[in-house]
């Protein structure tokens, strides 16, 4: 079927381009490239894209799918589909030869359900993962988990095909999925593990239930490949008029050819089975030679009822076969092809055979008015507008192009809306914008990119708007310019703007009429804006700037303006005439030159005259003449049209692909060899090379330029015929694309010459080496893209101007030699040229530095046949490559050997060139005759001395003398040194035997007579209230939520409490479902230990008022607990928190012995921390590291300690309103040490304060100041101010009651500051106090008395200080464990008497033996899992703040408490460390109260079920009310709903959960009604 065109009219040969500069502009002002477009940007090349229509736009990338919103500005969620924060390609994807569509890992993305009235917007993904599997997800967010899935759903190449469409059908109007997929590749068995079983092997087309458990089991029917059919491509799936068709073509993916013509196969849209309904095959193969048999892209025009495709040739290897004529674009009416798709089938297996032996499939014809055919096309999206059909398509060098079908359906020349600046190929598919229709999004590589649909602000006036024809833009009266509906304002009113619909006519326009004999009327006339002022209307001489006329009119009338026929105004040439109404103005200029001049009617017409048809000549249209003879209009003259016979244009001919063509036969051949270049900038090209024969016979010859199909073609003259076999063509400037040319002589018939391709402006994107020396010659290479255009390579100088250097270019890529600039400064940056036509693009700077500098070498022979030669170079920033050195040896009488590079090595002084000559026969003669080296660089040759023999021998001589002079001088000063050395050393072992004998009296002397003065009344044990325990206790690591528990809950309303959480609470409190949830999350990888114990506190606060129940819970869980420890080490049970029963054990300690803790251990807990703080306090204490002279800890000693003093402190505090009693004591005597800071005696001030009254100050630390009184003199002290001494590298020493020079009984006073008091400091490495920097100089600023004093500290000779702590606490400690371990009144607390029962039991029943085992499980589940956990963390307990220092404390107390738990006995020994040794002592005598504690608990009688009963229902009662139970409930339900499934599957497998089963599902159902209403 032969597809005719549309003849472009007729068109007068194109001149040569007379202004490159003008071509250069022309090419700019082309479409954007994007510098304002938003672009999504991804880590891997995009695989697929979806747009939904409320939840953003869906790109797929590598192994993540990412939702953006619609101005891909933010990236609103992430799915990791393969490895959790790795988008990576699982293996490398090398994309296919184009033009197929790359490989992807994402098959699938349907955004469906959305507006549906009674679901959430859902999202199928279907990747290859999984073996091709499929997913169902919420479209608001990716992050929750799949509501559905399924394996071998999509094809699980990367290379093959899918393709599918979401519907409803049925009665239950229910959700199918029908999918065509490459499942199967013909590759080796080892090449992929994912194909499907064998069944499924053949299978092309399927058919799912999307709404049942699995997509993979619910499948309702299959479509097989024919047998021996091969693989298919599919590349689409849409539905149409109640079907689903699947275009597909049929592929070898074996050899990359396409083995079949494309079809379309169509389905019903079922929804109980997949009924095929027929076949047809489609042809776009018009226009090349072997048809179009691959199919890239397709795009439904519901609203016309056609479907468009873009087909293509194939393009062999490296793009060579692409041609012109390689893509088309072919739009088929879809009823046509329902009507023709056949039901006999040459690729599926079908039901009914209803084939006839040998039939062929008939192929659908396209409509041949819309065919367009182009090069290089990859995507369409089509488009229904204003009842305007519009086309987008890809291309593939970056290009979206706009096509306008007219009335007939017509294709027009195609715009180009937008380029992308790399070329990148553009994707397959474009997705327009869901909400607004002025955007579509192109996708290439790894980009996403948002563009508008039109370039409508390109058209500057009405009239050039509305003829454009399309119908995004239109005129918009209030900002007068050519703009999209949506950017016109104000909206409201429909006037204000014109679509093309209204046509040109409707343009406002400025006319001049005759309305009598004697006078010319002024109006407007076409389409006005909608106006609430009133208009204006001025005429003026712009000659002399006089007004001819003025005019006024209401806001509903067009203004007029009336002016006399007078003969003065014949003089007028040229006037200026004004419309305006407020902020809207039109003007237009009137010339009135020469009318008389004009002979014809057109002519006078033509410009702004008038002609007079009774006297039938040109006036001036100010000139008397009848309205009705008055004519300003072309219609209105009078010409004769004469009807010439066509004619033969220049553009006319027909393509040929002959060689030779005949002007007249017989008379002249014309042979065309070639044509160079075969490619050339989006500029043109002035020199255009056509060989042959006999050029100079020919007296008309034009180059006709064919591109796409729809387009005018370019018809241009020769420019220069240079001889009988070259002449030469100026190629004008186009847009990029491959166009066909031909050459005409003498209006014969046009001999095709090849394709032609305009290609875009070369661009550079590395310039290497981007350093060179001054003499120049060095190799350069240049990478980029398009330099096969390029006219010269320049190198522009700023001193020596632009320089052009001979290049060798090609594609990607240029090299040329560096010009020398020798002579020039010694460093220099040019700039990189590159000159297309005459336009000069900037491609870099190359930096010029002084030459290398040689500095010698060496000749070292290797064996007898091959010398090496070592060249020694300073080192420098050049990057040397072999092709830039040429070395050669000068031996003997002006012989020469070439050597050969090796390689170069960077030293830390010297860079050493290394190069060998081989293949000699006397190596070792040439060694010792050799006298120099020649080193070429490019343009730089220089000589290189060789290092001679008698410079090493006069080395060798000199250099022993040196070493003896060396070696007698050091040994001198060596010996005088050494004796000073002795002296010193003596010195300071004295001095360090002073030290050690004072450090061990006084240790000993401190241990026999220190005591500690404890203070037995403390005032009230600041207890925290029972909530702040629990939680404290429950979440020691998540303080973050303690604050959503802790709302007052007693004002809450028992029946708020929502239906979603009360069906939940109800479900918890089913004992055989609770159990198998836990066990089930306990089972899922990622429900990590940090889950396990957040899972389990929530389970304690929701549980709290039914402590009865959560008691059984725990025993349920400890006994499977058991069965998994017993089968392997039972010793080891409940030893860590691993599980949720080990850390609900934990809280339920926690909740039964809080009134234990509170009744009979908090005050001797709180007094051991009290003494422990005190006896700290006691010594120096470094404010730095918080290390301490007292402590129980090695770990916290401070051994680095100076001699201090106590010093006694008069304190006179100031009277404040925050403090007025009268009974106050305000003069205090206070003890601090003299090595304090000043902050350290605030603190000792403070708590003199609080222990004299009974009441703090009133004041914060940071709020008080202190001032030394001396006399009638005050000095505010300070830890840092002006007198702090600065030691070595600025270090800052803090200031001391020392330092102040504060003796006994000095006065002090507390001030309230008055304003800008700083919080506390947090002193950073530039301050020291007690501990000091190790440097000689540091101990000469303390003088004296402490000179040395560092230097010779030894840490072991204060371990006695931890002796000393321990006494001091000594009676404390020993009255709080035995707190712990008695039993008052002889009775145990309910909890441990039950739970130890209860292990006694369990080891009965097992059938235990060992009683170490039943202790360790006592030990593990009571002092291990409790105590240890209060005892390190006082701060749990009590509302005081955790030091540090105090924390390392309570870890040798805690570690003492455990081994007195422990059933091994420690061997100890003097290299033991010291933490273990301090109670080695104490360890057996509590041992032994252990046992007997154990042995009393086990000996008391055991509880009723009805005490345990009744203590834990008290305690329940005891904390109703206290915590957000509700919020806990809702942390529960987020575990469940993340393992939703699997917790499903394990509900179904156990036996007399249905019940359970249905509940859960309920509630799932209430919270997600709940979400739901939170949405609306």
């Amino acid at each position: 079927m032969e597809v005719s065109r549309r003849k472009a009219p007729p068109r007068p040969p194109r001149p040569a381009a007379p202004l490159p500069l003008l071509a250069y502009l022309l090419a700019l002002a082309a479409p954007s490239r994007g510098a304002d477009e938003p672009v999504w940007r991804s880590e891997q090349a995009i695989g697929a894209i979806a747009a939904s229509r409320a939840d953003g736009v869906f790109v797929a990338s590598g192994s993540c799918l990412d939702q953006l919103d619609y101005s891909l500005e933010h990236r609103l969620s992430r799915l990791y589909r393969d490895q959790a924060g790795n988008c990576t390609e699982p293996v490398s994807l090398a994309p296919p030869a184009r033009p197929r569509p790359g490989s992807s890992f994402s098959k699938l993305l349907l955004p469906y359900s959305e507006g549906a009235a009674d679901l959430q917007g859902l999202l199928l993904t279907g990747w290859t993962f999984d073996r091709g599997a499929c997913e169902v997800r919420l479209l608001g967010n990716l992050s929750h988990s799949s509501l559905r899935n399924g394996t071998e759903v999509v094809s699980c190449h990367p290379q093959g095909s899918t393709a599918g469409v979401v519907y409803r059908a049925g009665d239950q109007n229910r959700w199918y999925l029908a999918v065509a997929a490459t499942y199967v590749l013909p590759e080796p068995e080892t090449a992929s593990r994912c194909n499907p079983a064998a069944s499924d092997r053949d299978t092309a087309i399927a058919l799912k239930d999307t709404e049942g458990r699995s997509l993979a089991t619910e499948e309702l029917g299959r479509l097989k490949l024919r047998g021996g059919a091969g693989s298919l491509h599919f590349v689409d799936a849409f539905l149409w008029n109640g079907s689903v068709y699947f275009p597909y073509y049929p592929y070898n993916y074996t050899s990359g050819a396409a083995t079949g013509w494309p079809s379309m196969v169509r389905i019903a849209q079922s929804a109980k089975v997949l009924q095929f309904q027929g076949q047809a095959a489609l042809d776009c193969g018009h226009g090349h030679p072997d048809g179009r048999r691959l199919l890239l892209s397709s795009s439904l025009v519901e609203a016309l009822g056609v479907w468009a495709g873009v087909f293509s040739a194939a393009t062999g290897e490296g793009q060579e076969k692409r041609s012109p004529a390689t893509t088309a674009l072919c739009l088929f009416r879809m009823s046509e092809i329902q009507e023709r798709a056949k039901s006999c089938s040459w690729d599926f297996q079908t039901a009914e055979q209803n084939c006839k032996e040998g039939e062929q499939p008939e192929r659908v014809q396209p409509i041949a008015s819309s065919t367009l055919i182009h090069s290089d096309l990859t995507s369409v999206y089509g488009t229904v507008v204003m009842n305007r059909t519009v086309l987008f398509l890809g291309t593939g060098d970056g290009q979206l192009l706009k096509v306008i079908l007219g009335e007939n359906l017509t294709s027009n020349c195609p715009e180009v809306i937008y380029e992308i600046k790399e070329e990148t190929p553009v994707f397959y598919k474009l997705v327009p914008h869901p909400k607004k229709s002025i955007y579509i999004y192109l996708t290439a590589g790894k980009e996403v990119r948002r563009i508008r649909v039109a370039n409508c602000s390109k058209h500057k006036s009405c009239t050039e708007c509305l003829t454009a024809t399309d119908p995004h833009c239109g005129w918009c009266h209030s900002l007068q310019r050519c703009t999209f509906k949506e950017d016109c304002v104000p909206l409201d009113n429909y006037e204000n703007w014109l679509d093309i619909s209204s046509g040109a006519k409707k343009c406002p326009q400025i006319n001049l009429f005759r309305s009598s004999e004697d006078k010319t009327t002024v109006t407007v006339v076409g389409s006005l804006p909608p106006r609430r002022s009133e208009w204006k209307c001025v005429v003026k001489n712009l000659d002399t700037g006089r007004e001819l006329c003025r005019g006024r009119s209401p806001p509903g009338r067009v203004c007029t303006c009336n002016m006399p026929t007078r003969a003065t105004y014949k003089d007028v040439l040229a006037v200026n005439v004004t419309f305006s109404s407020g902020s809207w103005h039109l003007s237009k200029r009137f010339n009135f030159t020469n009318c008389s001049s004009f002979r014809e009617c057109p002519a006078c017409i033509g410009t702004d005259c008038a002609w007079c048809k009774s006297e039938r000549k040109c006036i001036h249209p100010f000139t008397a003449c009848d309205p009705s003879d008055y004519k300003t209009n072309q219609e209105h003259c009078q010409v004769a049209v004469e009807k010439r016979a066509p004619s033969k244009t220049a553009g006319g001919g027909r393509f040929t692909e002959n060689r030779s063509s005949r002007a007249n036969p017989g008379l002249q051949v014309f042979y065309i060899k070639s044509i160079e270049p075969r490619k050339i900038s989006t500029l043109g090209k002035s020199n255009v090379i056509v060989t042959g024969a006999n050029f100079s016979q020919a007296s008309n010859i034009t180059m006709i330029l064919k591109g796409t199909s729809t387009c005018d073609k370019d018809v241009i003259q020769v420019s220069h015929v240079l001889n009988d076999t070259h002449m030469k063509f100026s190629l004008p400037s186009s847009r990029k694309e491959m166009k066909d040319v031909c050459i005409q002589f003498d209006g014969g018939n046009c001999t095709s010459v090849g394709p032609l391709s305009y290609i875009a402006l070369p661009h550079c994107s590395l310039i290497y080496p981007a350093t060179t020396w001054i003499s120049g010659g060095q190799n350069i290479t240049i990478l980029g893209r398009n330099f096969d255009v390029i006219d010269n390579l320049i190198i522009s100088h700023e001193l020596k101007g632009n320089i052009n250097v001979s290049e060798y270019c090609m594609a990607t890529s240029c090299r040329f030699s560096a010009p020398s600039f020798k002579g020039s400064k010694a460093r220099a940056n040019v700039t990189v040229k590159l000159r297309v036509q005459e336009t000069y693009l900037d491609c870099g700077s190359l930096q010029y530095l002084e030459d290398p500098r040689f500095t010698g070498c060496r000749v070292e022979p290797e064996g007898d046949t091959e010398l090496e030669v070592k060249i020694q170079k300073e080192n420098d920033d050049f990057n040397i490559s072999k092709t830039d050195i040429e070395i050669t040896l000068f031996h003997g009488e002006n012989k020469q050997l070439n050597c050969s590079f090796e390689n170069i090595t960077r030293n830390q002084d010297l860079t050493i060139i290394l190069c060998k000559i081989k293949g000699i026969t006397n190596a070792n003669s040439i060694d010792t005759s050799s006298k120099k080296v020649r080193v070429k660089l490019g343009n730089l040759e220089l000589y290189v001395e060789q290092e001679t023999v008698p410079t090493t021998w006069y080395f060798l001589i000199v250099l022993p003398v040196l070493l003896v002079i060396v070696i007698f001088a050091a040994v001198g000063v060596t010996r005088h040194k050494s004796k000073e050395l002795s002296r010193k050393q003596s010195q300071q072992l004295e001095l360090l035997e002073s030290e050690l004998r004072k450090e061990i009296r006084d240790g000993f002397a401190e241990l026999q007579m220190d005591k500690l003065d404890v203070v037995d009344s403390f005032g009230t044990v600041p207890f925290l209230d029972y909530k702040h325990f629990a939680l404290r206790t429950f979440f020691p690591e998540s303080g973050g939520f303690t604050h959503i528990f802790t709302e007052d809950m007693h004002n809450r309303d028992a029946n708020d409490k929502n239906e979603s959480l009360t069906a939940l609470d109800a479900l918890i409190c089913n004992k055989s479902f609770l159990v198998t949830v836990i066990h089930t999350l306990e089972k899922q990888k990622n429900f990590s230990v940090k889950d396990r114990c957040l899972f389990a506190s929530f389970l304690t606060i929701a549980l709290q008022t039914k402590l009865v129940y959560l008691t059984s819970i725990l025993e349920v869980l400890t006994r499977d607990l058991m069965e998994q420890s017993s089968n392997m080490q039972p010793k080891l049970m409940l030893r860590r928190t691993e599980s949720v029963v080990e850390k609900l054990l934990t809280n339920w300690m926690s909740v039964c012995l809080s009134g234990f803790l509170r009744e009979t251990v908090g005050e001797p807990f709180y007094l051991l921390v009290t003494t422990l703080n005190q006896k700290i306090n006691k010594g120096p204490v470094d404010v730095i590291t918080c290390k301490a002279l007292y402590t129980l800890n090695e770990d916290w000693l401070l051994w680095q300690v100076p001699e201090f003093s106590t010093v006694a402190l008069n304190v006179v505090f100031e009277k404040i309103p925050e403090n007025e009693s009268a009974d106050v004591c305000r003069n205090i005597s206070v003890n601090v040490l003299d090595c304090d800071t000043i902050g350290q005696a605030k603190e000792k001030i403070f708590q003199a304060f609080l222990s004299k009254n009974g009441s703090p100050y009133g004041l914060q630390l940071n709020e008080i100041g202190l001032e030394l009184q001396v006399g009638t003199r005050q000095k505010e002290l300070l830890d840092i101010d002006s007198s702090s001494v600065i030691l070595e590298d600025g270090i800052t020493k803090l200031n001391t009651i020392g330092h102040y020079e504060i003796s006994n009984g000095s006065t002090i006073k507390v001030f309230k500051k008055i304003a800008n008091f700083t919080t506390d400091v947090e002193y950073s490495e530039d301050h020291c106090h007690l501990i000091l920097p190790d440097s000689e100089a540091f101990q000469d600023v303390q003088g004296k008395r402490h000179r040395g004093k560092h230097k010779f500290k030894v840490k072991e000779m204060y371990l006695t200080k931890l002796l000393s702590t321990k006494v001091a606490i000594h009676s404390v400690l020993e009255k709080l464990f035995r707190s712990i371990w008695s039993l008052p009144n002889s009775r145990a607390p309910f909890a441990i008497k039950y739970f130890f029962d209860f292990l006694d039991a369990q080891a009965e029943n097992k059938k235990i033996t060992d009683p170490d085992v039943v202790h360790i499980w006592k030990t593990n589940s009571l002092p291990l899992r409790f105590w240890v956990n209060i005892l390190k963390n006082p701060q749990f307990v009590f509302d005081i703040k955790k030091t540090p220092h105090i924390d390392g404390c309570l870890s040798v107390i805690a570690q003492a408490f455990m081994d007195a738990f422990s059933l091994t006995e420690q061997q100890l020994g003097k290299e033991a460390p010291t933490n273990k040794l301090l109670y080695a002592k104490d360890i057996p005598t509590y041992k032994e109260e252990v046992k007997s504690y154990y042995k009393a608990i086990r000996d008391l009688p055991p509880l009723s079920s009805s005490e345990m009963e009744e203590f834990l229902t008290q305690e329940s009662k005891k904390h109703e009310n206290e915590f957000n139970e509700e919020v806990a409930l809702t942390e529960i339900y987020k575990y469940i709903v993340k393992y939703f499934d699997e917790i499903l599957n394990k509900l179904e497998r156990e036996r007399g959960l249905e019940e359970a089963q249905k509940q859960l599902l309920h509630v799932k159902v209430l919270f997600d009604e709940k979400k739901k209403c939170k949405w609306m």
